[in-house]
């Protein structure tokens, strides 16, 4: 039981770790991602497959934090276990919470705020990227909250978001394809 509490607990640390690198890379990352859309389609899926990685990364890391502490630290009572037996439930719920948080964050560099008119178009928009990428992040939480996320399980999550960013990339450039024209 303690080499369990050791391994939450330096889970735990690693994860604030990378949560702060995650902050310094999150906060650069959208600086230099808008010239590349137009400037280097190629350098764009580049770029955006990096941060949706170490964004889903994260995510795992996060989710395996917390079941490794609800087993290490927490009652075995039905209470503490509900999102652990309830895997799928939860998933779809934290990817819906992610998608809108992105939809909302998207509407928010259009425009710099978040306004009603245009987020209807920015959510029609985003709907062929977000049910590739909720699709990753749905399977990358439910296999780590069930304990079964094997190496190529996480390939082929990665490899769903390698397409999410070639489709977000294409996307924009048809936008701009049809904008100059």
């Amino acid at each position: 039981m303690v080499e369990g509490k050791k391994k939450t607990v330096m889970l735990g640390i690693v994860f604030l770790f990378f949560l702060l690198l995650a902050y310094v890379e999150n906060t650069s990352f959208f600086t230099y991602v808008q010239n590349s859309f137009t400037e280097a389609p190629l350098l764009a899926v580049a770029l955006l497959f990096i941060h949706n990685v170490l964004a889903i990364s994260l995510i795992i890391l996060a989710m395996s934090f917390y079941v490794e502490m609800v087993y290490a630290f927490m009652p075995k009572r039905k209470i503490e276990y509900v999102i652990l037996d309830n895997p799928r439930i939860f998933a779809f719920v934290f990817t819906a919470v992610i998608l809108l948080v992105s939809i909302l964050r998207a509407s928010t560099l259009v425009r710099g705020q978040v306004e009603i008119s245009t987020l209807v178009i920015v959510v029609l928009l985003s709907l062929p990227n977000g049910l590739v990428e909720g699709y990753g992040i749905f399977q990358a939480i439910k296999k780590t909250l069930k304990r079964a996320l094997s190496s190529k399980d996480l390939a082929v999550i990665y490899l769903i978001f390698l397409l999410a960013a070639a489709i977000e990339v294409g996307f924009v450039q048809v936008l701009l394809w049809i904008s100059s024209h």
